[in-house]
């Protein structure tokens, strides 16, 4: 018989049903941080919770390439000195968090909020492909462009990348990927920056 945790209280139960929903965190570790929260000045543990609901009510996707701000465009779109000739497409903000981590790439990002992936019955119009053939369609010479996957290269990612290769070759852009010095398919967050900085510097053009 399965052990299961008896509460002295229901608001601790539902705590621990609210925290273990999180991704990665099971029953007994969200016991332990329900405890913690209970132990902590009032104030901290408001101020934790606004925070959340501020971040899921207010959190604003960039006009242009979907990424997380606080205003219409975020801070990389609206920098001025980054390269707007290269977009770097990537499958989550997290991953244009790592690879900004690195320092080696100055250009600008479309996010693409997933990649497509029959069996989780997500499919080319949940993600943001349409914007990102809209931005090319706007740019006044897309052959300047260069399109900069950096998807996984399991074949969901390669399947996504294929898939927007054949909605954007048209346009006449330069399709690259980053190099495979990368454990591909394993997600960008967990590359260490030396290892996907030399992948971003040494990518390659991209084949079907």
């Amino acid at each position: 018989m399965a052990y299961k945790e008896k509460y002295p209280s229901l608001l601790l139960e539902n705590a621990v049903e609210a925290i273990s929903s999180l991704p990665g965190v099971g029953k007994r570790s969200a016991l332990r941080l329900a405890l913690h929260l209970l132990r902590q000045p009032a104030e901290n543990v408001h101020h934790f919770t606004e925070s959340v609901n501020k971040l899921r009510d207010e959190v604003r996707y960039c006009r242009i390439c979907k990424m997380i701000t606080d205003s219409d465009e975020c801070s990389i779109c609206s920098d001025k000195t980054r390269r707007t000739d290269q977009i770097c497409v990537t499958e989550s903000i997290r991953d244009v968090m790592s690879i900004e981590a690195t320092g080696q790439y100055h250009g600008v990002y479309h996010v693409l909020g997933g990649i497509i992936s029959p069996i989780a019955g997500v499919g080319p119009s949940d993600l943001t492909i349409s914007d990102l053939v809209q931005r090319l369609k706007d740019c006044e010479d897309p052959t300047s462009v260069e399109v900069i996957f950096a998807l996984s290269g399991d074949v969901e990612g390669e399947t996504t990348a294929f898939y927007i290769y054949r909605q954007i070759e048209g346009f006449g852009v330069k399709v690259t990927s980053l190099a495979r010095g990368l454990g591909f398919g394993d997600d960008l967050e967990y590359a260490d920056s030396i290892t996907l900085g030399r992948s971003i510097a040494g990518r390659q053009e991209f084949k079907v």
